[in-house]
């Protein structure tokens, strides 16, 4: 069966500074139209950053559309100032826990919802973390609280519903299979 939409005609919803929203009126694979709302993003990184003695980074921030702080691993968008995902990892980990990387890997990408955005984003494991020498300026409007946790303690937060964040979830199942 043949699945794919084909686009028969679009209009642009709003152009931002992290996202761009189109309306598009679609072709179905029955012949019948229909319309879609797409969000579009630039691509994003998570980072599972250990600290030496095996301990997650993380960070706690206010996020508006939950309405909630939340507990999150390191993330940010590539945007100009990044020529790769690579160089997004170690930007984000200046401007947000402070800490440059020895050792940059990249773990996996996926899609963070399918249902209404093309945002990619690529998980990564960062270890060997140095505090860095010339810190870059946080985002504007970025509070942030950078804490430390093991993998049993970051697990119950999982459990507890202290972490819903599903890259952050990812991360931490990735690092305890990791262990395995």
């Amino acid at each position: 069966m043949d699945f794919e939409e084909r686009v028969v005609g679009s209009e642009k919803i709003y152009d931002g500074a992290i996202i761009n929203v189109e309306k598009q009126t679609v072709k179905l694979p029955d012949g019948q139209t229909s319309f879609r709302e797409i969000v579009h993003h630039s691509g994003a990184v998570g980072i599972l950053a250990l600290t030496k003695d095996n301990k997650i980074i993380l960070e706690k921030q206010w996020r508006a559309p939950v309405k909630k702080t939340t507990i999150e691993i390191p993330a940010g968008k590539v945007d100009g100032r990044d020529s790769s995902f690579h160089d997004t990892v170690v930007r984000e980990l200046n401007e947000e826990i402070r800490y440059v990387p020895k050792t940059i890997k990249e773990l996996y990408g996926f899609y963070s919802s399918v249902g209404f955005s093309d945002e990619f984003m690529k998980l990564y494991l960062a270890e060997d973390l140095e505090p860095v020498k010339n810190q870059l300026p946080r985002d504007k409007g970025e509070f942030l609280e950078v804490f430390e946790k093991t993998m049993d303690e970051a697990i119950q937060m999982i459990a507890d519903g202290e972490i819903q964040d599903a890259k952050t979830i990812t991360a931490i199942q990735y690092w305890q299979l990791m262990q395995k």
